[in-house]
């Protein structure tokens, strides 16, 4: 009787070891799979930067909506398919389209190219955009740069982000 309580001890230790052994090992080994923890097709701003450091308009912060940024030296075809791109990201958003807006950032000095303006509803004005890479910023309401998306990204990707960013936000 007592041998067999003793092997009934055993086992139940040696079966929690193996069960609390196997998930740190399996959370080590998909840690350094890489994408490990997020969902998200862009890449997260890091280090973490705002609009006012940028020396964006504060009317940007002021409003509660979420920004689809476009940041350009020189906006090319490439750019100019993004910009393209966001206004029919922002329609498809449906019902949330009024709770995002598109905006475009030059080089500084260099006026807005004519080709905005076939795009009314978009705010651009000149920034000094040496600090940050070429492509699509998601900027949140209070005016953090949350993700990037280099000009080649498929936009269907960029409105999964938002969609989830959009439904999670509990500040805009």
């Amino acid at each position: 009787m007592q041998l067999s309580a003793r092997r009934q001890l055993i086992l139940v230790i040696a079966i929690a070891l193996i069960s609390v052994g196997g998930a740190y090992a399996l959370f080590y080994v998909a840690r350094s799979s890489g994408g490990w923890g997020t969902t998200n097709h862009g890449t997260f701003v890091e280090p973490a930067v705002t609009a006012a450091e940028l020396s964006w308009p504060l009317a940007l912060v002021d409003r509660r909506v979420w920004w689809l940024w476009t940041v350009a030296s020189d906006c090319e075809a490439r750019c100019r398919k993004a910009v393209k791109d966001l206004r029919a990201l922002q329609i498809l958003l449906n019902r949330d389209a009024d709770r995002v807006r598109r905006g475009f950032s030059g080089s500084p000095g260099a006026p807005p190219p004519g080709w905005l303006d076939e795009y009314p509803a978009i705010t651009a004005f000149d920034a000094n955009t040496k600090r940050l890479a070429p492509g699509v910023y998601i900027v949140d309401p209070i005016g953090n740069l949350v993700l990037f998306y280099p000009f080649e990204v498929d936009p269907k990707l960029i409105l999964e982000d938002l969609k989830h960013l959009l439904r999670v936000s509990q500040i805009g």
